[in-house]
């Protein structure tokens, strides 16, 4: 049992005081002879837990974002996708993602399966820092293995099949991300000893997901109607989008300034930069399409916050205040600018996560290469850098664009190879049947909708169908006519109403923002 370090007389007390945890048992510590508590601050422990708090709220926000975007009947399926992005990455990270990821004896490309089950992952300094827990640290960064995933899985949109998505998932999570997240975070991944600066994950996160979706767009095909006025519509729910923009905004408080993984001066400045290049990102995306269209765009503005977010992220424990000023004004206009990549590439991402997260995420390594500077790092007390341009670090901006360029290639390369291995086993192909896609994947892979008045249509088109409908062939399609803006067209066949249009055609909106007609195209 534990001795009694003050000397005294412990006879009649209720309870055998414990050794103070020196920080030092490779297993964690034992709760029954040690106090695993006394180590660690109070503050940084309740900080690090509402930061952690704060980056979950950024997988429904996901969600939300990605379903205003897209068509009203494939609306429900973006949200589940996210929240089921959350569930199966927990369960992938318990299993053995933290283990890949963080292991303390992990290798220059990945880790091992020494904590595989989190096994020994208690109250031993994490890896990452010596002011949290091993266990707090892996609860923290099993979120952002959570929201990457979420990020990436938007391009299925309207034409991917939910089972092999889900799969895709956790391959995904266990071939890539862990991967990236290890020779870039962990102090014994390549990336990592090589110098390259990632705060809060420019290439895990960003680029990563980016480069995924990209993948998964290209091994998909293009939706049905492509090129066609069919796909030239508005996003069918702007509110939807700016609430998820809202729980991105304040959720990526906890992204940015939570990694500096304690509550210091470093925390507030990571938190102050994020929200001044949010700001100027939304400014400056609203202002690329007034130039075009002459319209204050809400979409274009929601766009531009999340691509000043991006951009702000590998930098904002590096770079000073002034910093997140020309972060923000470039992640936002190369971010609207590379929406028009996906026609030059002919790959239809349907809600240009690649040219928002994976070019978003591009400038914001590059940024980070020119405004990094030791000043800011130190004031977490203990880190140091050599700093980029701005220390006149040159060999940063190359090291930076080594680091991004060896993720995306890896998680494009690697995305590509999982999806069409899964594409050959029975029963996993990735791509939903024309009339799924006609239909709404909302019905076809979830039967629920995600507004209760489409039910509602239903009912009274089914009315409508036993006394009317007879007259009419599948190649007639009734329109019911009390639906307000949107037309409803349904055709009788398989004993069941077909919803086959449920939003309205209009020109001159991107996906992702408005400010040309390119999505036309």
């Amino acid at each position: 049992m534990a001795s009694n370090t003050n000397n005294q007389d412990v006879s009649n007390l209720p309870y055998v005081p414990l050794e103070p945890f020196t920080g030092t048992d490779p297993a964690g510590g034992d709760a029954l002879l040690e106090d695993l508590n006394v180590w660690y601050q109070a503050g940084d422990i309740s900080f690090m837990i509402m930061s952690t708090a704060f980056v979950l709220l950024m997988i429904p926000g996901v969600g939300f974002f990605y379903s205003g975007l897209a068509r009203r009947k494939s609306a429900l399926s973006l949200i589940w996708l996210s929240v089921m992005a959350a569930a199966v990455s927990t369960f992938q990270w318990f299993f053995w993602g933290y283990s890949l990821t963080f292991s303390h004896s992990a290798g220059p490309f990945i880790g091992d399966l020494s904590n595989f089950g989190f096994r020994n992952v208690l109250a031993h300094p994490s890896v990452a820092s010596n002011r949290i827990p091993d266990l707090l640290f892996a609860v923290y960064q099993g979120m952002f293995s959570a929201i990457t995933i979420a990020l990436a899985t938007g391009a299925v949109a309207e034409r991917g099949r939910m089972l092999p998505c889900v799969i895709f998932m956790f391959l995904w999570l266990t071939v890539v991300y862990d991967a990236i997240a290890c020779w870039t975070w962990n102090p014994s991944g390549w990336s990592n000893k090589m110098g390259g600066l990632d705060f809060a994950g420019g290439t895990p996160v960003h680029i990563a997901s980016g480069a995924a979706a990209l993948a998964y767009s290209m091994m998909l095909g293009k939706r049905r109607g492509h090129g066609t006025h069919e796909l030239n519509y508005r996003p069918h729910n702007v509110t939807h989008i700016v609430i998820g923009t809202i729980f991105l905004w304040v959720g990526w408080f906890g992204f940015n300034a939570g990694s500096a993984l304690a509550a210091n001066m470093r925390a507030i400045m990571a938190a102050v930069v994020t929200n001044l290049s949010a700001c100027v990102g939304g400014i400056t995306w609203c202002v690329l399409d007034y130039r075009l269209e002459r319209k204050w765009s809400t979409v274009g503005f929601c766009s531009g916050v999340v691509a000043g977010l991006v951009a702000i992220t590998p930098g904002s424990g590096y770079v000073p205040v002034w910093a997140a000023v020309p972060c923000g004004i470039m992640g936002a206009s190369f971010a609207n600018y590379a929406t028009k990549l996906k026609f030059l590439l002919r790959i239809d991402d349907a809600l240009d996560i690649f040219a928002v997260h994976g070019i978003g995420g591009l400038v914001g390594n590059i940024c980070t290469a020119f405004f990094a500077t030791n000043t800011i790092t130190r004031l977490d007390g203990v880190s140091s850098i050599k700093g980029g341009w701005l220390d006149h670090n040159w060999v940063q901006l190359p090291i930076q664009l080594a680091d991004s360029f060896a993720g995306g290639a890896y998680s494009f390369v690697l995305t590509c190879a999982i999806l069409f291995i899964l594409n050959l086993i029975p029963g996993l192909h990735l791509r939903a049947s024309e009339e799924s896609e006609i239909l709404g994947i909302d019905d076809a892979e979830i039967g629920e909708f995600a507004y209760d008045y489409v039910e509602l249509t239903r009912e009274v088109l089914n009315d409508v169908e036993g006394d009317n409908m007879s007259a009419y062939s599948a190649e007639q399609p009734v329109v019911h006519q009390g639906q307000g803006q949107y037309g409803v067209a349904i055709s009788s066949g398989m004993g069941r109403e077909k919803i086959v249009n449920m939003s309205m055609p209009l020109t001159g909106h991107r996906m992702y923002g408005q400010g040309s007609a390119d999505h036309a195209q």
